[in-house]
């Protein structure tokens, strides 16, 4: 029994770390059709999601370059130079958390991809684990470009709009290269709660939240992923 279970055990470990490496992999070269977050929205969906979703894939040489920049403003400005997890960040929310738990998170743009591609929704810490393991190996063998591009290819921007193609036409009527920096900004704002804030049309928040990110975007320049 104990070495039925032994194996039992190491051959659970075995696919638990496995498949991610093959998944992470094959996601390399191919664009996903379907991914964990769509398809929780899909057979889960909460209020306000539409029927049908939006979604059009585009390769990050057809994103305005002021979108990632907005992105790392907005997200992660560690991105370029972590590793899948910024310490700097997660002490600082440590440090600035309440009685009631932290005011915000600490994930990178690297653990929100892995959450939003290969995850479903969910606190436990086992799939906060999980999600690192899968960010580094994404750091590892994507790369900073691919991770950007898959990114912004796949967050909801807004109820049912997948991808930066989407949200531009949908609420700009421009392609996703055609976006302004101003427009940037604008759809970086909305990524902290996609159903709660849109980026037009604009409320007093959402221009103090894009004037903030323009100025980041000053600050940090060119970025090189």
């Amino acid at each position: 029994m104990k070495r039925r279970a032994k194996s039992v055990i190491i051959t659970g470990l075995t696919v638990l770390l496995g498949a991610p490496i093959v998944l992470v992999l094959l996601l390399k070269f191919v664009n996903p059709p379907l991914w964990g977050w769509q398809l929780s929205r899909t057979f889960f969906p909460p209020q306000g999601y539409p029927q049908s979703s939006q979604h059009q894939w585009v390769p990050l040489s057809s994103i305005s370059s002021s979108l990632p920049l907005a992105i790392i403003a907005a997200e992660d400005q560690r991105f370029p130079h972590h590793w899948g997890l910024d310490f700097n960040a997660l002490l600082s929310v440590i440090q600035q958390s309440g009685p009631n738990g932290p005011a915000r998170g600490a994930s990178t743009i690297t653990q929100q991809t892995a959450k939003n591609v290969f995850l479903f929704p969910s606190h436990s810490y086992v799939r906060k684990a999980y999600e690192l393991y899968i960010a580094l190996l994404m750091e590892v063998i994507w790369g900073k470009e691919r991770i950007m591009e898959m990114y912004l290819n796949v967050v909801e921007f807004g109820p049912g709009i997948y991808g930066v193609e989407a949200a531009s036409k949908h609420y700009f009527g421009v392609s996703a290269n055609q976006l302004s920096r101003y427009q940037a900004a604008q759809l970086a704002v909305v990524l902290p709660n996609p159903y709660k804030i849109q980026p037009v049309p604009m409320t007093n928040y959402v221009q103090n939240r894009v004037s903030w990110v323009l100025r980041q975007m000053q600050n940090l320049g060119h970025v090189a992923l």
